[in-house]
């Protein structure tokens, strides 16, 4: 039996592994992809990107493919902006589409993307939206937060405490009455004009190197902060630095991608998760 193809790889270190899976065939259950991000059990990953035609999923987008994105819990979430860009360093280095722009799909909706000589990729993220306030409490210790709608849901705590220093280990609590779904929880601290650092949270994972969609959120949220709601700024998060820019009803988010390995699943020990 043959195995399965597999790439890994990681925008900021935030890492993943890429299923390539045009035509749809490959089956993807919460089993299978929380074992394969186990970094025992598995490769270990952050989350699990499908590399697959809009198309064979019955999928309306403007672009070829698709990006069936599993958090490391297997469950399904909308949008990922750094795993976007690794999708589309993928696609290019594997001659599935041309460098320069094109359209990733995504649950969230299409995304355009820009991908550079330099390996560095630019993500139309869409608008960045403050949906309200809520609170979420680290250790016992509350943090009043923004609200921010990147495609899916994020808390943005922009404190003076300084997030170095703030234990993530464990699930911070948050209201599960204004967020349903969970949250993606984002903890920020000002470096000065144009520059934020920020750790994060992300709901199905732990805390994680980056957060693609969290750098959005921080910006957006600052900004409101500020009375602004246009703007540009560095995000300087554990795994490295990307840029982004808050626009009415747009964003973008650069930064680097990398493809690190590729190889194959043995076929027996993947069919045997759902045993």
């Amino acid at each position: 039996m043959g195995g399965i193809e597999f790439l890994k790889g990681h925008g900021t270190q935030n890492d993943f592994v890429l299923l390539p899976d045009p035509d749809g065939r490959l089956e993807l259950t919460e089993a299978n992809v929380a074992a394969l991000c186990d970094r025992r059990r598995g490769l270990g990953a952050d989350g699990v990107l499908r590399v697959v035609r809009a198309e064979a999923l019955g999928v309306e987008s403007g672009g070829e493919w698709f990006m069936d994105y599993r958090n490391a819990d297997g469950s399904i979430a909308e949008m990922c902006g750094n795993g976007v860009r690794v999708f589309a360093r993928y696609l290019v280095e594997s001659g599935l589409a041309a460098e320069g722009e094109f359209v990733v799909g995504t649950r969230a909706g299409d995304r355009p993307v820009l991908v550079r000589p330099d390996r560095s990729v630019t993500v139309h993220m869409g608008p960045a939206t403050i949906t309200g306030t809520s609170v979420t409490v680290v250790a016992g210790r509350p943090f009043s937060g923004v609200a921010v709608d990147v495609g899916n849901p994020h808390l943005v705590s922009v404190t003076e405490d300084d997030v170095a220093g703030l234990d993530l280990r464990e699930q911070p609590d948050f209201d599960h009455d204004v967020f349903p779904s969970g949250v993606n929880l984002e903890f920020v601290n000002r470096l000065g004009e144009g520059a934020l650092r920020m750790r994060v949270h992300e709901r199905g994972v732990g805390e994680t190197r980056a957060c693609g969609t969290g750098t959005v959120a921080a910006v957006a949220a600052a900004l409101h902060l500020a009375g602004a709601d246009t703007g540009s700024s560095t995000v300087d998060i554990p795994g490295g630095r990307v840029e982004v820019t808050v626009e009415r009803g747009s964003s973008t988010l650069s930064g680097p991608a990398e493809i690190v390995a590729r190889g194959e699943l043995d076929a027996v020990w993947w069919a045997g998760l759902d045993a």
